[in-house]
């Protein structure tokens, strides 16, 4: 379920509204990502690819129906993002739509979790948003395009045990409400996307660790439902078409927009009585899933002093 933003810019004809344009998905490699650039190319895009994974991203880019090609790049390092903009607008054009969904989760209390993971989790989902806006900014500019931040149900309803991705997803919505007053003056369009638990290899391998077990568990009916990402994906490439400020997916999370000002305190009073029930803490999960790997390997996720030559 979408909310309607301003009219699309980008529509020149009675055709679909993506065709012939570019649009730049962060974090294609596997799972919401990928799904989106296969139907953001199905429906006449030229889509650029962006992540850390790059043998899935060539794959990726050969196997998609339209033009396509893929850069790896870290959305923390902003000269990688700069380069890869301007070699996304000699290759392919300038973007008139950019989806920033790279993300990366964590698990565990505060107390627990390893503080550069922690940090991580920030960097890729919060300050990597800020700076593909940043960087892709000038494009979306010229083409009056649309900016799409993926956002999460735990920006409406902050949860325990995932204290760095619930600050990063409420950071990344902030910031994209601020973003959509600064710039839609200008004409470009600037949207979030509230998702709900999405069956990706992240959830996958999260559902097999004994945080997100005594997470989503006691979670109520539906926010512990796992969905499909086909719907997700279709869900967002309507919201993309019409420039919507808010997309909904699945459709129940407006509802949680309405009452989101109850929302902690019923998910601390929940907690309270789950968690005091624990003989112990929780092990923390580390960065989850393959893509979690990719970003804790990258060289941006070091916080320390480099490494000194002998």
């Amino acid at each position: 379920m979408t909310a309607r933003g301003p009219g699309p810019r980008y529509r020149t004809d009675g055709s679909c509204p993506l065709q012939g344009r570019v649009a730049v998905v962060t974090g294609a490699a596997r799972g919401l990502g990928a799904g989106l650039a296969y139907a953001l190319s199905r429906r006449g895009a030229r889509v650029a690819l962006i992540g850390l994974e790059e043998e899935r991203l060539a794959r990726l880019a050969a196997d998609l129906p339209g033009r396509a090609a893929h850069w790896h790049a870290d959305v923390t390092d902003a000269d990688a993002l700069s380069v890869t903009a301007e070699a996304v607008r000699g290759t392919l054009g300038e973007a008139s739509v950019v989806v920033a969904n790279a993300g990366v989760a964590l698990g565990g209390t505060l107390l627990e979790c390893d503080p550069g993971d922690w940090r991580r989790v920030i960097d890729v989902n919060l300050v990597g948003s800020a700076l593909t806006a940043r960087c892709f900014l000038p494009h979306l500019l010229r083409t009056r395009g649309y900016y799409l931040q993926v956002a999460s149900l735990a920006a409406l309803a902050p949860a325990p045990l995932l204290t760095a991705y619930c600050a990063s997803k409420s950071g990344a919505e902030a910031f994209a409400q601020a973003l959509r007053a600064e710039v839609g003056h200008r004409g470009v369009a600037v949207g979030i996307a509230y998702l709900s638990w999405a069956d990706t290899d992240m959830i996958r391998e999260g559902d097999r660790t004994e945080v997100f077990h005594e997470l989503r568990t006691h979670l109520p009916w539906p926010a512990s439902v796992v969905h499909g990402t086909a719907p997700f994906v279709g869900v967002m490439v309507r919201g993309i078409e019409r420039r919507s400020a808010r997309v909904y997916a699945p459709a129940w999370l407006r509802g949680a927009q309405l009452v989101r000002a109850c929302l902690p305190s019923l998910v601390a009073h929940r907690s309270r009585r789950v968690l005091a029930r624990r003989d112990g803490p929780l092990p923390p999960t580390g960065l989850l899933g393959p893509g979690g790997e990719a970003a804790a390997a990258a060289p941006s996720a070091r916080t320390g002093p480099p490494d000194q030559k002998p």
